[in-house]
């Protein structure tokens, strides 16, 4: 699958989804410090789900209406370092789960997910 990272996104999550074998581009290395909008329009141009743990995605797409193939929010206080990992390598594994045209929010024990306009 091909993501892209937002700068929220912590480094161990990246090379987990890296080793997982999926293609994983980061904000902070592609153009540190860009907006929120911006970062939308270039996963949009590049086909990539955006992980990130900035709710502010869902303001700018559902009521904005902005483009995007997917999300992937990060709703998982207190979760740190492997555990965090783990929680998102086992959403993106899930069979049953379907990314793309989706806002889907990880939270600990479930996901909840939502359809893109």
């Amino acid at each position: 699958m091909r993501f892209l990272a937002d700068e929220n996104v912590e480094a161990a999550i990246v090379e987990a989804l890296r080793r997982a074998g999926h293609d994983v581009l980061e904000v902070g290395r592609i153009d540190p410090g860009i907006d929120d909008e911006a970062v939308v329009r270039f996963a949009d141009r590049e086909g990539r789900i955006l992980i990130t743990n900035d709710k502010d995605f869902g303001g700018i797409l559902f009521l904005q209406g902005k483009r995007i193939p997917g999300v992937l929010l990060l709703r998982l206080p207190g979760r740190r370092g492997g555990a965090k990992v783990a929680h998102v390598l086992a959403a993106v594994g899930r069979a049953d789960l379907r990314l793309r045209g989706r806002f889907s929010v990880v939270e600990p024990g479930r996901v909840r997910s939502r359809r893109l306009r």
